[in-house]
């Protein structure tokens, strides 16, 4: 995987992020990750940075880091509009190799990019590594029944049409070719790379699910 991929979609993953459905999965997975009051917050994988915007006013600092230019500066911009761009730092970097020390986040973040890791567990390692002993690192992932099929026959259940419908689809069909873990499959690697306790949460009714893992 290289970054220069994905700067031709900035406007696609910020157009997504803002959609309905993944919308309530942002809010829900914040929920899961536990308070951010006074916390170092790190998003691997940031995207345009909108799931960051939601703790904004209550952690201490965010860090996005992202593969591609393009991303990193659409978070920069995001965060300048909203005025918060002191509280926050967006870095190019690579999942596998992240640039900070261990031990250094309260709460590690990351949505749709742990699945498109040729080797996840190597960026599920790092993840552990840079959060805090009793920190949780919370992710979301695509499910094994995530397919275009189910995924069509959701939005049609849920009334989802026109871009929001595009997205779930293109979600579903780059999942399928990639990585889908169980929840049994996920313990056992959070469990390995040294999480205490894991939990996982089922959204968009069983395909793709929260994992949260406390350190």
């Amino acid at each position: 995987m290289n970054g220069e991929e994905f700067d031709q979609l900035v406007s696609f993953f910020d157009s997504m992020a803002r959609t309905s459905w993944l919308t309530s999965i942002h809010n829900r997975l914040k929920e899961q990750s536990g308070s951010w009051k006074g916390a170092q917050v790190l998003d691997i994988g940031c995207g345009t940075g909108r799931l960051l915007l939601k703790g904004v006013e209550e952690a201490e600092h965010l860090t996005g880091v992202d593969l591609s230019s393009e991303m990193i500066k659409a978070s920069k911009q995001n965060f300048f509009l909203h005025n918060r761009a002191n509280k926050s730092s967006f870095l190019l970097a690579d999942a596998y190799d992240l640039p900070f020390k261990d031990a250094s986040f309260d709460v590690s973040l990351s949505t749709c990019v742990m699945f498109l890791l040729p080797e996840p567990e190597i960026g599920l390692k790092e993840m552990v590594r840079v959060t805090k002993t009793g920190g949780t690192i919370t992710m979301l992932n695509p499910s094994v029944n995530m397919n275009q099929q189910n995924a069509f026959m959701y939005s049609k259940e849920h009334d989802i049409k026109g871009f929001e419908q595009t997205a779930l689809l293109k979600w579903s069909n780059v999942s399928t070719r990639r990585h889908r873990y169980s929840k049994e499959q996920l313990t056992d690697i959070l469990k390995g790379l040294g999480a205490s306790s894991v939990s996982h949460e089922e959204v968009l009714g069983g395909l793709a699910m929260i994992t949260t893992a406390v350190i």
